[in-house]
């Protein structure tokens, strides 16, 4: 199959439809996400899905097919399973006799051609129709025959006093699962696979007095996905916790652990169990650690060119120190992750203390550090100095016994990345003046400081102009002589594709300070936050809530997502 692929991207260079640079880049993205060359084209924006399956046709000899205008024969959907469409990206449009229409993705794929002869007893006659169309018709035809949440919800209720005596169930029993158990093992892995096809961040599992709720958290909203029987609650707590390998007869403290699944097209996906005992339960949140969906890539994070070459010249010196800052969620172990993956080269030497390992990094030399043991950031970075390192990343800078040691690295030739928890740039500085570092050490060793949000892109598929009204920009933070400007501005209607938010995906709003001499003066003078923003925006930083703006301006984000995640410049 891989001399196919090579000669479908060389097919599409010599027709024009892609470039060398860009089908090198497909296969990079093949190679880390999995999946096919076709779809890594079609998921970067190189070629329009449509016009994929277009050409897949002419190349392969079949007609291509628009499944948005095709009624699909129910006669044919039952001849093949719901798993082989879903794995094979496949499926039956009609079924005359003895000759079975199937739409298929990559034609050329002879085996699965053959799966498909062998499940129906019929004579396989391939047509090709865009991935994202099959994927659509698959949902659509074979809900009926899909067991989904909802059908297996019923089940719980229907069985939920098997659940009572959970806590008296040994850990074997409920990884067995016993026939009572099938219903809550089935719900369990049914709603992680749900969450992970919709690219979900994270899973809250919340018990109430009343009721138990089931949310996901997409593009930074959490939706309400299921709302199992209120008994079910311990049970589906035990079987998380043995799935993360926690202990399932401790109840009273809050555990953590991971888990390791394999998602419907094939990719393993990690897990990260948080485990807390609440008024009347514990609830799990699951954050979803789906390596196909880390975007190392830094052109397409969110920057503007001129805060991206200069956030690239820094972590290209030799020596330093660069701090990425920003609440829980604001996107840094991505943005520090694209960092590592643009200076990874054999050459250099890269160690990361982090807690947790979010991803696996291949040629970067990642350690989990353990705090109850005693490894802590502090201690891991003591060892790193041993080891011959150029470039250290540590996951956050807490206190000062690793600031110290932090700063002394950085002073010593090498490039250390980290972390603080601080609403802003300027205000990084006062925190490290307030965990006790010297200002004229803070002056000497960061070179610069990011502050990062996440925000909700406009849905493209629903997205609309959206006329505002000057005053109402004025108010956000805009000049009166710059309201004409934003007469590009976009918001979501709220579509299928979104779930209704008018918000898909997230991009990233950054806050670019450079350690230039004005501010080092005032850090050295002891001047606050206030002072230190307002002569970082007098040497040219573009501050989070101007970011934000500049994506409304180019229709990247609405105004509403801009002032949710970003706070006014009033003060300055």
């Amino acid at each position: 199959m891989s001399t196919v692929k090579k000669g479908l991207g060389e097919l599409l260079v010599r027709e024009n439809l892609v470039n060398i640079s860009q089908l090198e880049e497909a296969r990079k993205e093949q190679k880390s996400a999995g999946g096919r060359l076709s779809s890594a084209l079609v998921r970067l924006g190189y070629v329009n899905d449509k016009k994929m399956a277009e050409f897949m046709g002419q190349q392969y000899g079949v007609p291509d097919i628009d499944l948005d205008q095709f009624e699909i024969d129910e006669e044919a959907i039952k001849v093949v399973p719901r798993e082989i469409c879903q794995k094979h990206l496949v499926i039956p449009v009609s079924k005359a006799g003895n000759t079975l229409v199937v739409a298929f993705t990559d034609p050329s794929n002879m085996f699965v051609r053959d799966d498909l002869a062998f499940v129906s007893k019929c004579k396989i006659e391939v047509v090709v129709a865009p991935e994202l169309s099959i994927q659509k018709a698959i949902e659509k035809y074979y809900k009926n025959t899909k067991e989904d949440l909802g059908t297996i919800v019923s089940e719980l209720e229907n069985t939920e006093e098997a659940f009572n005596f959970t806590a008296s169930l040994s850990a074997q029993a409920l990884d067995g699962g016993g026939e009572e158990l099938g219903p809550l093992v089935k719900f369990v892995n049914q709603m992680l696979q749900e969450a992970i096809k919709m690219k979900a961040s994270d899973i809250h599992i919340e018990p109430y007095e009343k009721r138990l709720r089931v949310r996901y958290r997409i593009d930074g909203l959490l939706h309400e996905k299921s709302q199992p029987p209120s008994g079910v609650g311990a049970g589906l707590a035990s079987r998380i916790k043995i799935m993360a390998k926690l202990d399932i007869a401790e109840r009273r403290r809050p555990q953590d652990g991971r888990i390791k699944v394999k998602a419907a097209n094939g990719m393993e996906v990690d897990l990260r169990v948080s485990v807390l005992p609440t008024l009347f339960g514990e609830k799990i949140v699951m954050r979803i650690l789906d390596k196909a969906n880390l975007q190392l890539d830094m052109t397409k994070l969110g920057f503007d060119q001129v805060e991206l070459d200069l956030f690239k010249a820094k972590i290209n010196e030799p020596q330093g120190m660069v701090l990425v800052t920003g609440p829980t969620g604001s996107g840094k172990t991505t943005t520090l992750y694209s960092a590592l993956a643009s200076l990874n080269d054999p050459q250099i030497n890269i160690s990361t203390a982090e807690d947790p390992v979010e991803f696996n990094l291949d040629g970067i030399n990642q350690v989990h550090v353990h705090h109850d043991i005693g490894f802590t950031f502090a201690e891991a970075l003591r060892s790193f100095l041993r080891q011959d390192p150029d470039v250290i990343l540590v996951g956050e800078i807490r206190d000062l016994e690793t600031a110290e040691v932090a700063f002394k690295a950085a002073n010593t030739g090498h490039l250390v990345l980290s972390t603080l928890h601080t609403n802003d740039a300027p205000a990084s500085v006062s925190r490290l003046l307030d965990m006790g570092v010297p200002g004229y050490l803070i002056t000497t060793t960061i070179t610069l400081i990011l502050a990062q949000r996440l925000a909700g892109k406009v849905c493209t598929k629903c997205a609309v102009p959206h006329k505002i009204e000057p005053e109402v920009l004025i108010e956000a933070g805009v000049r009166p002589e710059e309201t004409h400007l934003y007469d590009g501005a976009m918001r979501g209607d709220g579509c299928s594709v979104c779930n209704g938010t008018g918000v898909k995906g997230r991009i990233a709003i950054y806050e670019v300070m450079q350690m230039s001499g004005p501010l080092k003066e005032i850090v050295i003078k002891g001047g606050g936050p206030i002072e230190i923003k307002r002569a970082a925006i007098q040497g040219g930083m573009r501050s989070l809530r101007q970011s934000a703006l500049v994506k409304v301006r180019k229709g990247q984000v609405s105004l509403e997502q801009a002032l949710s995640v970003t706070l006014g410049d009033d003060e300055v």
